[in-house]
């Protein structure tokens, strides 16, 4: 069985190396501290580190969410494919449930991004509660309530104005099936 020692003496080399390399370039707390509140001072956001490609990244989520919310959720709605009795109301419930929790995901995620530039922060900050209110789609899509599908219409509306203000216009994209579904 020489495969298994061979990777345990690799694995055993490379946590050694990594441990003496991480003693040879520790540092005084003292120093790191004060590292750390320089950069901080220094970020526009107050946060120690600011994101790459901000508004890039946010560009992304926010579309693939604007798209995903269109494709699988608003035009169900508008074509009446979540009313009691329609043909096919279950997969289409199936598919604006999935699609709903993948534009939540990356609505987040889009927010999370527009932290990292100082004037998209505060365009898509008053945005955070609606985001977090579109939680419990899939539960009131069930139920029959017609409303949720236009709030999450209205929400993706406003993240893409927030970003058209910042200089960050966003473009609907529609996820292929292994990106809804791999989140």
């Amino acid at each position: 069985m020489p495969v298994p020692i061979r990777r345990l003496v690799v694995a055993l080399t490379l946590c050694c190396s990594l441990l003496a390399g991480a003693t040879a370039c520790g540092s005084d707390t003292d120093d790191a501290t004060q590292d750390t509140a320089a950069v901080a001072a220094a970020s526009p956001s107050g946060s120690p580190e600011k994101q790459k490609l901000a508004k890039t990244r946010f560009v992304a989520n926010a579309g693939l969410a604007a798209g995903a919310s269109y494709q699988w959720i608003v035009k169900p709605w508008k074509a009446g494919k979540f009313k009691k009795g329609a043909k096919g109301r279950t997969f289409a419930l199936v598919k604006a449930g999935l699609a709903g929790t993948f534009a939540y995901n990356r609505l987040k995620a889009a927010s999370k991004n527009a932290k990292g530039d100082p004037l998209l922060s505060k365009a898509v900050a008053p945005l955070t509660a609606g985001i977090d209110a579109l939680k419990d789609l899939p539960s009131k899509l069930r139920k029959g309530d017609g409303d949720a599908a236009s709030s999450f219409d209205d929400i993706i509306n406003k993240v893409k104005d927030a970003g058209k203000s910042a200089g960050a216009e966003v473009t609907e994209k529609v996820p292929s099936a292994s990106e809804l579904t791999g989140g």
